[in-house]
């Protein structure tokens, strides 16, 4: 039968599975640095509207008719500064992360896009786009996929692995990815801590669940300062840490480059990445590496999951 999307309010339930992450783990923690500035909509691509989403523009509640200068450059301050800023302060202590990559976004930056190639680190697919998928009737969505895809490979030089699309997928957004083919995962799902199969169309497919909550956007909703948003996600790492012992997890720490990017906030992820790193029985690492992992340890279990 046709994909269909199902909620699940059991998941794991009392008795998730142990992740077996390597060397012990307690916890896999992955940074991602979404990388948007320069596909949001905009007045230059057609949408008739500037996008002040996760920005200060937001935050100060502006909205205007016709191009928002002050908004655009917000965006550009992500690329131009902040991309660095996050790049720095990773590279300066050997930890790994993973770029959410718009494909029309790197194309606009090829100096970053080589830095990112350069870095080791992976990119998932973040749409070709940074628009709401779930407004895109099926074959413009298809066509974005296809775009994303091969802007990502031309800038990087190698293909997406895996796939998060802005704010949650549409009703059709899985069946294409997984109909399009070559994804080892997709992160479109926020409803658990540990990664999971799904059947689409007898096909398997791996969840890595991603998390808005463990994220910058935090700022500008109930969290203004770099203290109260360190606190916050050092509370979320101290707590998996602590159940790990016995039930390892995994944390997904959300980043975007105009938003943690700048120095006031930039503070508050330098004390994170400290913390995190005088424990043992971490493994910070890489989203394509726990897609991996997950595949070789917990292979897909067969078919009628989800069906």
């Amino acid at each position: 039968m046709p994909y269909d999307v199902r909620r699940d309010f059991i998941g794991y339930g009392a008795n998730p599975p142990d992740p077996k992450w390597p060397d012990g783990a307690r916890v896999a923690v992955n940074f991602v640095m979404n990388y948007e500035e320069g596909s949001e909509p905009s007045m230059q691509d057609g949408e008739g509207h500037t996008e002040i989403g996760l920005s200060d523009a937001a935050r100060m509640g502006q909205s205007i008719q016709g191009r928002d200068l002050a908004a655009e450059g917000l965006f550009e301050y992500g690329s131009r500064v902040g991309f660095w800023r996050l790049m720095r302060l990773f590279q300066e202590r050997g930890l790994p992360m993973t770029i959410f990559g718009c494909g029309l976004a790197l194309e606009r930056n090829p100096q970053a896009s080589e830095a990112i190639k350069k870095s080791g680190f992976d990119v998932c697919s973040h749409g070709w786009r940074w628009i709401k998928h779930y407004e895109l009737d099926e074959a413009t969505e298809r066509d974005h996929i296809r775009k994303a895809i091969a802007a990502i490979q031309k800038m990087t030089g190698e293909r997406p692995l895996g796939w998060y699309c802005r704010y949650g997928p549409g009703v059709n957004t899985r069946r294409l990815v997984v109909e399009e083919g070559g994804f080892l995962y997709d992160s479109d799902y926020y409803g658990d801590e540990l990664p999971f199969w799904v059947t689409v169309d007898g096909k398997a497919q791996l969840v890595v669940p991603y998390s808005v909550t463990n994220n910058d956007g935090q700022f500008g909703a109930t969290i203004g300062t770099s203290d109260q948003w360190f606190s916050f996600v050092r509370d979320a790492f101290d707590m998996l840490y602590r159940e790990g012992a016995t039930a390892p997890k995994m944390m997904s720490v959300g980043l975007h480059m105009r938003l943690i990017g700048h120095p006031a906030r930039a503070v508050g992820l330098a004390r994170l990445l400290d913390h995190i790193q005088k424990h043992s029985g971490v493994w910070v690492t890489r989203r394509v590496d726990i897609a991996r992992h997950w595949i070789k340890t917990h292979p897909y279990p067969g078919k009628g999951l989800n069906e």
